[in-house]
């Protein structure tokens, strides 16, 4: 028989030279990282060993297994079997299959190399290294919107993938560097490859060659929704903190309306570039929906994410301006930062051991952290409640929309006095004030200031705010004792919780509350 090749956990189905071949793959592989598309028969771009696992040929204990390599298929399923999800992909060149490999191999195995069975390039290993972490000053995920419509045909829509394949290049595609995928806008929007499916300028020219033109109407405004909603999440391969863009190649016009795309886009933190090839004569505005489709879809209407090309012939000239302005970090004025993307709510104690001068400080206190904040009708939202036995919404993240407005708010917010219910008044907050927004695209926190003890129980409503999606600061002062400011605030307790006798002390406080909202923004989920 023959003798089996040892292999690593990411070795994939492109790897292997030979039609059918005996693996090994190694155990205990991190069933989370493998990329497999399909079911059965899978493209070339998957893992051996995911595959096989998928497949229930081997456990994640490893073991021997046979690979038959298969054509190309028009579309691999997606199938969740055996610990793995795999992905659905369009499209590929070739696909293989995995049977049960034969075990009097396994000897063999044991004494080659454990590594993948791609022969060595002899290229010095250091070199290959940089190449793999890619660009690391140019840090962005990025989706190519191309357009896939009768109105650029086949002809054309070969030249846009040339032109989409030098970006791709010149941009140092790696693990530390850019990601891209790419979007096809016809009828329907298709997303052909996600950021996490290549890693490699080379992988990424190869999955760009092997794309179909669909053809249809240019939808561009449905695609450009579809992909500022679905393109970037974390199981789609987007990163924490790294700069969302979507850059939109629009032959003509669109057949759609693009305003409601591009507002979609803004809430989701994404920073929309259009490029426009053969813009509209004019004989052909009269057919043109909205002649101001550009601004209305762009990031910002300031020239900054509009570019032009006059047609798809000569574009080379134009890749390196296109890929200079992508990797323009602090250009990106629709990313979501924490200043921009959150709903901060302020519980206030207005019982009557406060006092009147000191209500003031508190006051003090709340404006100067909501001052941080960036707050706009797409940005962040500040509400306030005061309690006291009873609650009072002094203002709701939707009644005031800029800075100047909630500032004023906070200082006319008048002084309630009277006795202390924090529990009431923090299941209260969690209902009225937060419900109305826990759908939507900002991360909520709450901050309790409160100078006593709680006539109530605070432990099981801080509990549930905590549950529906609301991260707790608790600030106590005087006589709050800190037991309680500690079952009310989020883990970790010790950084959510914050306390000082005199309620001047309360102004040394702000940056950390601001900090401390910014790394929980940064370790949540956006």
């Amino acid at each position: 028989s023959l003798a089996s090749t040892a292999i690593t956990c990411f070795t994939r189905g492109l790897d292997l030279r030979k039609g059918t071949e005996d693996v090994l793959c190694p155990a205990d592989c991190p069933l989370w990282q493998f990329y497999v598309f399909g079911d059965g028969v899978y493209a070339s771009l998957s893992s051996i060993c995911g595959a096989a696992i998928h497949r229930g040929v081997i456990t994640n204990a490893g073991g021997a297994v046979r690979v038959q390599t298969l054509p190309g298929q028009d579309s691999y399923p997606a199938v969740n079997a055996n610990g793995i999800q795999s992905q659905a992909l369009s499209r590929w060149a070739s696909s293989f299959s995995v049977s049960a490999g034969t075990k009097n191999t396994a000897l063999e195995a044991v004494g080659r190399s454990v590594s993948t069975a791609r022969p060595s390039t002899g290229k010095r290993p250091k070199k290959t290294l940089d190449k793999k972490a890619g660009n690391k000053d140019c840090k962005a995920d990025i989706a190519f919107l191309i357009d896939g419509s009768y109105n650029i045909g086949q002809r054309r829509f070969n030249l846009q993938k040339n032109f989409v394949g030098k970006v791709a290049v010149m941009l140092g595609i790696g693990t530390e560097g850019p990601h891209v995928g790419v979007v096809q806008a016809s009828e329907h929007p298709k997303i052909e490859f996600y950021l996490k499916n290549f890693t490699a300028a080379k992988e990424v020219l190869f999955a760009i060659k092997e794309l179909g033109f669909r053809g249809g109407n240019s939808n561009t405004g449905k695609a450009l929704k579809h992909t500022a909603q679905k393109f970037f999440t974390l199981e789609n391969g987007a990163r924490k903190g790294i700069p969302k863009i979507i850059v939109v190649f629009l032959d003509g016009w669109p057949s759609d309306d693009l305003e409601e795309a591009g507002i979609v886009a803004r809430e989701f933190g994404v920073n929309v570039f259009i490029v426009s090839v053969a813009k509209p004569t004019t004989e052909e505005l009269g057919m043109v929906q909205d002649i101001g489709f550009v601004d209305k879809a762009v990031c910002r209407s300031n020239g900054f994410f509009s570019y032009q090309m006059p047609t798809w012939f000569g574009t080379t000239k134009y890749v390196k301006p296109l890929v200079q302005k992508l990797c323009s970090h602090e250009q990106m004025l629709c990313s979501k930062t924490c200043y921009n993307s959150v709903n901060i709510g302020f519980l206030i104690d207005g019982s009557s051991s406060v006092g009147e001068s000191n209500f003031r400080l508190v006051l003090e206190f709340v404006s100067n952290v909501a001052k941080a904040f960036e707050i706009s009708d797409i940005g962040s939202k500040v509400a306030a409640v005061q309690f006291t036995y009873d609650q009072r919404t002094e203002f709701s993240f939707t009644d005031h929309i800029t800075k100047e407005k909630v500032l004023s708010a906070i200082r006319n917010i008048r002084y309630m006095s009277g006795g202390t219910a924090t529990g009431d008044a923090i299941s209260f907050t969690t209902r009225n004030v937060f419900g109305p927004v826990k759908d939507g695209p900002n991360k909520n926190f709450l901050v309790v200031l409160t100078d006593g003890q709680s006539y109530d129980d605070v432990r099981g409503p801080a509990a549930a705010a905590q549950k529906a999606g609301i991260t707790v600061f608790s600030v106590g002062v005087a006589w709050a004792p800190l037991d309680d400011l500690k079952d009310m605030a989020s883990e970790p307790r010790e950084s959510h919780t914050f306390f000082t006798r005199e309620f001047t002390g309360l102004e040394q406080m702000v940056p950390d509350i601001i900090r401390g909202i910014c790394r929980d923004f940064l370790d949540s989920k956006q």
